[in-house]
């Protein structure tokens, strides 16, 4: 169910339901890829598990901003600085805390989200540290199928990194029309370190704020021209398979808190 489709008569008696806040990005994704691209994704994610879910649950709006300072160095690229994001998320959080709602999640399809998202939440939650039957969670669509898509068979990387393949079958299995297939060649990065992969082609064990321009001529990592629309759709289905898993779960999730 679309929350912004019932007017504000009914929402009293909609409180008991969980609330998404969709989170995604308006950034450069390379040469080959469309501006919106997390959005997109973000998008059929969530029309995919709203279709599935029917009125269990409640959907807002896809927040198609993000942060993307870290993309500023291609044209294009719109982002919001992390205080003023998480100050956004916090007043809209606490928005629906206000009208009742108690068990609201994030999912965000945008990196630069993690960690306003977080802080927004953390935030949200000590302020209402009274309040037991309160359940905020923040997690992003890939992180929740990180270990099914790294089993995914045929595919050259084990998981999402920018504008890469994974992103690239997303785009062409919804709107092939805007890849530029010849045009698609992302970045991979020699490096020697036990701790951080400039690349993502693995995870980093130490966090290294870097600009993407420089690291990636193309604004692209990974291997985008083994992008297919079947790739696309396998990625997508496991992404809804699992939002849908917790979605139904948090639902369930009982009061904790000291007797």
């Amino acid at each position: 169910m679309y929350l912004g489709e019932r007017n504000w008569t009914q929402v009293a008696g909609l409180t008991q339901r969980v609330v998404v806040l969709p989170l995604a990005s308006f950034e450069q994704h390379g040469h080959h890829l469309p501006l919106l691209t997390d959005t997109m994704v973000c998008e059929e994610i969530v029309r995919r598990a709203e279709a599935e879910l029917g009125d269990a649950v409640l959907f807002l709006p896809t927040l198609w901003p993000g942060v993307s300072e870290h993309h500023l160095g291609f044209a294009g690229t719109i982002s919001i600085s992390q205080t003023v994001y998480a100050d956004l998320l916090i007043d809209m959080v606490e928005s629906l805390v206000s009208a009742g709602f108690r068990r609201i999640f994030l999912l965000n399809a945008h990196g630069g989200n993690t960690v306003p998202g977080h802080m927004a939440v953390y935030e949200v939650q000590m302020r209402h540290r009274s309040m037991a039957d309160l359940w905020l969670a923040i997690g992003a669509w890939w992180g929740l199928v990180s270990e099914r898509l790294a089993a995914l068979e045929g595919m050259e990387q084990p998981g999402v990194i920018h504008a890469c393949e994974m992103e690239t079958s997303a785009i062409l299995c919804l709107r092939p029309e805007l890849v530029r297939r010849e045009a698609a060649h992302g970045t991979t990065i020699p490096f020697a370190s036990a701790f951080y992969s400039p690349d993502f082609s693995r995870s980093s064990r130490v966090e290294v704020p870097r600009d993407f321009a420089q690291l990636s001529v193309t604004g692209a990592f990974g291997y985008p021209e083994k992008a297919s629309a079947d790739k696309g759709e396998r990625v997508l289905s496991i992404a809804v398979e699992e939002v849908v898993a917790f979605l139904r779960e948090f639902a369930t999730w009982p009061v904790v808190g000291p007797e």
